[in-house]
């Protein structure tokens, strides 16, 4: 790697019509990992790169893996591995994003959580692009389903978070079924053991990569507080009511200490939901979506739920727990104060987590900084309440409902304005939309008496 590469996106062999496509989704210039991991991606290299979450990874790999691609050709030939089926969602709206400047191309999402049926039936259509995870990519070349004999690059996204779930021998699995003259591009936060050994297996000469986290440790200010284990949770609440941040991720080192945290929260009139791996996909969707469209003012979730989760502009990161992994540490405190914005870590400790406390220590290379319990004194006598209510509304993609169609109902046939409607996002079956707080229960009702796209439609108001 270079000492200063450029960063200006026209420095590097893409089509007239990506550039411009780049510029119109306000890619102005390239982050560290794209302007390392790009030249020589672009050149077809296996690559192996280090960066954290909110680096701009995907487009790293996303202009990669389009620049290989052939439009006219209608068969898989790029297959993207991620851990989490919200990563996989992520990512192929990013792939989106970034392919509009192609005519038609193809992205199909293959995650466990979802019949099969529907996959099936997609695939038989064909796709140029395939997002999945693990599990649900095997199921589907053992059916035949999923054919990867015109496959030319295969993309690991966050890989340690795949060997940590234990996904090794599926990776080498599906890797073995992809043909051998491809290009591999392998991307991981971290760079455990299996990593080395993965690349050793199915990669040619790949280019190794790291930067540094985007955000320096001085846009996050990490506060530590000592508490006795029955003051935890009501400490949370304190935190809560003095620093009254906008939005709150908490984690808790297991799902009962998630459940017993929001039982906590919400009696207190907090808005808090629980993000754990036992939530059915729909109840998880659901909690996303009200998290990330302001509806909600704290996601309560354990370290394997929250994996792959991309929350923009996070107030504050409160570790309920301390992790005994000083890396898990960093990565949970780095969902706060991206993108130039300052951010809020607020860490939990008793006297028995003094010692994964020193780890942290030693990895970040400074002393933490304590403060008294009695400095937090509520800042208002208010309830912190979210902004925004999410509204159900039963009908998806596959009754055709789109973002606009949505956003005309509210605001041309129902006279709200721009303002007072949030994110609306539209999944198979269901689509979300945010409104001010004040107005939900009389657009829900007003939405039910009319239409949408000249159909009735069932809304109804998320509730805790």
């Amino acid at each position: 790697m270079t000492s200063a590469p450029s960063t200006a996106f026209s420095t590097l062999p893409l089509s007239p019509a990506t550039l411009a496509n780049l510029e119109q989704l306000g890619y102005t210039a390239m982050t560290a990992i794209q302007a390392a991991a790009l030249p020589p991606a672009l050149l077809g290299k296996d690559i192996i790169a280090q960066a954290k979450t909110g680096s701009g990874k995907t487009a790293a790999f996303a202009l990669a893996l389009l620049a290989n691609l052939n439009p006219r050709r209608f068969a898989v030939q790029t297959l993207v591995l991620c851990p989490t089926r919200e990563l996989a969602d992520q990512v192929t709206t990013e792939i989106r994003r970034l392919a509009r400047a192609e005519d038609n191309i193809k992205v199909v999402t293959l995650c466990g959580g979802v019949p099969l049926r529907g996959q099936l039936a997609t695939l038989e259509h064909g796709a140029h692009i395939v997002v999945g995870t693990p599990g649900r990519i095997m199921d589907h070349l053992e059916r035949g389903s999923l054919q990867l004999d015109a496959l030319n690059t295969l993309v690991l996204d966050e890989a340690d978070r795949m060997l940590n779930m234990g996904f090794f021998d599926d990776i080498v699995t599906v890797a073995r079924q992809c043909p051998k003259a491809r290009q591999t591009l392998l991307f991981s936060a971290t760079y455990p053991e299996g990593i080395a050994k993965l690349s050793a297996q199915f990669m040619r000469e790949p280019v190794t990569i790291k930067v540094e986290a985007q955000h320096a440790g001085a846009q996050i200010e990490q506060r530590w507080y000592e508490v006795s284990e029955n003051e935890r949770l009501d400490t949370v609440s304190k935190l809560l009511a003095h620093f009254r941040p906008a939005s709150t991720l908490a984690f808790c080192n297991t799902k009962a200490q998630c459940r017993d945290l929001v039982a906590v929260l919400q009696a207190q009139g907090i808005s808090a939901l629980a993000l754990f791996g036992e939530l059915e996909q729909r109840e998880r969707d659901q909690v996303l979506v009200r998290f990330s469209n302001r509806s909600c003012s704290v996601l309560v979730a354990t370290d394997v739920a929250a994996r792959g989760l991309d929350i923009a502009s996070l107030a504050a990161v409160i570790n309920v727990d301390v992790t005994p992994d000083p890396e898990v540490h960093i990565h949970r405190i780095g969902r706060t104060g991206r993108a130039g914005e300052t951010g809020l870590a607020l860490n939990l400790a008793s006297l028995d987590e003094m010692g994964s406390v020193g780890k942290i220590e030693h990895l970040q290379g400074r002393e933490s900084a304590w403060h008294p319990l009695n400095e937090l004194q509520p800042a208002s006598r208010e309830p912190l309440v979210p902004p925004m209510a999410t509204l159900h509304i039963q009908g998806g993609r596959k009754e055709k409902i789109r973002p606009g169609d949505v956003l005309g109902a509210l605001t041309a046939d129902l006279g709200y304005t721009r303002e007072q409607v949030g994110k609306i996002n539209v999944n198979e079956w269901s689509t979300y939309v945010a409104v001010d707080r004040d107005i939900a229960q009389q657009v829900a009702s007003r939405l039910n008496a009319g239409r949408i796209k000249g159909k009735s439609v069932k809304v109804r108001v998320l509730e805790d």
